[in-house]
């Protein structure tokens, strides 16, 4: 192991990877529950299964959502806002703010380990 979070880290990635899966599949039961309930009586078509409402979602996603900017959508607004922001600050500001996001992001450094900065903000308070 290269650091003690690398647990901690490992316990956030299924976390995060079993609730994307249960929203997936709370979302294809709702498709199923409204298709089956809603669409075979007006229209007429067949019932649907939970996997065949899993397909419909990915589907409809591919072409009417695309991937690209998808999940994303105001991005665009907040990094304009950003640069303004960033434009208008000083030396000193913009150092800092580069510290504080290099201490938050420590676990892409090579050992995962804060920088320096980070535990003499820490001792200072």
């Amino acid at each position: 192991m290269r650091n003690g979070n690398s647990g901690f880290w490992a316990k956030k990635i299924i976390g995060i990877t079993v609730c994307v899966l249960a929203v997936a599949a709370l979302l294809s039961y709702v498709v199923m529950l409204l298709w089956n309930g809603v669409l075979v009586d007006v229209t007429g078509v067949k019932i649907i299964s939970f996997w065949q409402s899993a397909g419909l979602l990915l589907l409809s996603k591919i072409l009417f959502g695309g991937f690209s900017k998808g999940w994303n959508k105001g991005g665009g607004k907040w990094n304009s806002a950003m640069k303004e922001k960033w434009q208008h600050m000083t030396p000193e500001e913009k150092e800092k703010f580069k510290q504080e996001w290099r201490n938050k992001c420590s676990m892409w450094s090579r050992y995962g380990q804060p920088t320096d900065t980070g535990k003499q903000q820490a001792g200072a308070e």
